[in-house]
């Protein structure tokens, strides 16, 4: 048994696209949709000047078309071709979306996602937990969730990620989400996962990449400490971001208080880029992202 949800009561189709910019864009798509009988619920545009590129998000009930998800996306493809440059997709929330999580140590961030599943807050179903450390099992089982335990010998830590990637991919998952896994993904792996692997990091980026953010951010003396949810990139907390929060400290604040503190930061900012992942609600252009809220 796995945890997960059901798919939502009215099934839609959401279409997402980035081209370059141009008029007539929206009057093509609408005109496209509206010639089907396509009931919009929701539409989000952006133009981004600095890029000359072109974002949008739609949503359509599908009891409003005649035909299924592949012959929209059939029929989609054709409206994205006259427009160039194009990068699209088509998802159908009727399907369940799959993720899997890798941990280490520290569970809170797994905590909170197990039991926003548990609870139907998050539209994604959790096929395995995967951990350097055997601390997560008790709590995963519980959820009805397979857990891996490959640990991360420092002599041959590429045959642990080797097999990380065989628990991993024998689900195709649509996340990979590492939830506080304090192991540097190969760039094999980043490659691999692009789009779909996805990190919370204990610190406001750019600011203090890397380990013990919550110390350093103490020693410097900081007012604000945050969280960012982000994706993989081989280059070390660089990834395009999705989102980021922050709270305030001051000088009464332990690097321990911080820490403390930030869990709560980092469980809310992971759950937050997660749904809008799993909505497809980001868009990722280059180093950066185009998020639809």
């Amino acid at each position: 048994m796995t945890a997960g949800i059901e798919p939502p009561n009215e099934r839609q189709y959401v279409i997402t696209l980035s081209c370059s910019d141009t008029t007539g864009i929206v009057a093509r798509i609408a005109g496209f949709l509206a010639d089907a009988g396509g009931w919009i619920t929701e539409a989000g545009y952006h133009s981004d000047p600095a890029t000359g590129r072109f974002f949008t998000r739609q949503v359509v009930r599908a009891d409003s078309l005649p035909f299924g998800v592949e012959e929209l996306r059939e029929r989609f493809a054709a409206v994205a071709a006259d427009l160039g440059d194009a990068t699209w997709n088509v998802t159908d929330t009727g399907v369940i979306k799959h993720m899997v999580i890798l941990v280490s140590r520290e569970l809170h961030c797994l905590h909170d996602l197990l039991g926003r599943v548990a609870l139907g807050e998050l539209p994604v179903q959790i096929d395995a937990v995967i951990g350097n450390h055997e601390n997560a099992a008790e709590i995963v089982e519980a959820h009805g969730v397979p857990f891996h335990h490959v640990p991360f010998p420092e002599t041959d830590k590429a045959a642990a990620f080797a097999e990380v990637r065989k628990l991993v991919d024998q689900h195709d998952p649509d996340a990979v989400v590492l939830a506080r896994f304090m192991q540097i993904l190969p760039p094999e792996l980043c490659d691999a996962w692009a789009g779909r692997a996805m990190n919370i990091h204990h610190s406001f980026l750019p600011s203090f990449v890397g380990a013990r953010p919550y110390h350093r951010a103490h020693a410097r003396g900081v007012k604000l400490i945050g969280a960012t949810c982000h994706y993989v990139t081989p280059e070390l907390d660089a990834g395009p971001i999705i989102e980021q929060d922050v709270i305030r400290v001051d000088h009464s604040d332990t690097a321990e208080d911080m820490v403390r503190r930030g869990r709560d930061i980092e469980r809310l900012v992971l759950a937050r880029g997660l749904r809008w992942h799993l909505e497809d609600r980001v868009l990722v252009h280059g180093n950066r992202t185009v998020v639809f809220h």
